[in-house]
């Protein structure tokens, strides 16, 4: 029995095939979702996914099991307004900033799954965090968890109130890794490295360094302390790197809080 055979019986619908939403639709596709029974709603759909079978922008199903709502933030509203009540239907949201409250005004009654996941999902390797609403009963979630399991690892939350910092963390945390990238690329190349070496460097210091963080038994901060030798060139490097005032740490305290702020902006229809 497949986890999806009710899916592909009633019908999934996709709302937004962009970059987050074409990498669920490829993972869903390659665990078992039936191109005919998904339909996908997308007024510029790409070409990849003509020819495939999908039910591109097609009428949607009478009562579908699943709605999946992929569109940015500032869109959303106008997506609710073409969306029909549909009836026993889980709704899925992958959008930042739109709160559970403002589904359960365009779905009255539904169970609603309100998800942040990440860009790395597009390789397989998302993180994604999820939280109900009271509608939403065991085996809406369970549903849930399994669709975003195709694109990454998932976490529960305990309340909706939790979205916006995970969104400030691991939602726009990817970015900010691209940028450490980019700043250490830079940083080698002032030391005299070629701009193509030292961006490899980079790249692969910080991907395999992340591989060690996910499969290492230790915490981080002992993986830290095990390359740093006392008086060594790590330490040097990390005595700029920690410092109270002017380091990382306090750097990225304030990164997360304004993704976060600007998240629960957008959650009190902020433009």
């Amino acid at each position: 029995m497949s986890e999806f055979d009710d899916i592909n019986a009633r019908g999934l619908v996709l709302v937004g095939c962009g970059r987050m939403g074409g990498a669920m639709l490829k993972g869903w596709l390659a665990r078992g979702l039936e191109p005919g029974a998904t339909t996908v709603i997308d007024p510029r759909i790409g070409e990849e996914w003509k020819g495939k079978g999908l039910r591109l922008n097609a009428p949607l199903p009478a009562n579908p099991a699943v709605l999946v709502l992929a569109v940015k933030p500032q869109m959303m509203a106008d997506a609710l307004g073409e969306l029909r009540e549909l009836a026993d239907t889980l709704v899925v949201s992958v959008a930042a900033g739109t709160t559970i409250a403002s589904f359960e005004a365009a779905f009255p009654g539904a169970p609603i799954v309100r998800v942040m996941p990440n860009t790395p999902a597009a390789i397989g390797q998302g993180i994604s965090a999820l939280i109900g609403n009271e509608a939403a009963s065991a085996a809406h979630l369970d549903l849930a968890e399994s669709l975003m399991a195709a694109v990454g690892r998932v976490v529960r939350l305990d309340s909706e109130s939790q979205m916006d910092a995970v969104t400030g963390l691991s939602g726009s945390g990817p970015a900010y890794v691209f940028h450490l990238i980019e700043a250490m690329a830079k940083a080698g190349e002032s030391q005299g490295l070629p701009a193509a070496l030292s961006l490899e460097l980079a790249r692969m210091t910080v991907a395999g360094a992340g591989a060690l963080a996910i499969h290492a038994d230790e915490d981080p901060a002992v993986l830290r302390e095990n390359v740093t030798s006392p008086g060594g060139t790590t330490a040097a490097g990390l005595a700029v790197l920690m410092d109270a005032e002017t380091g990382l740490p306090p750097l990225m305290a304030r990164t997360v809080a304004a993704a976060t702020r600007r998240g629960r902006e957008l959650g009190k229809g902020g433009a």
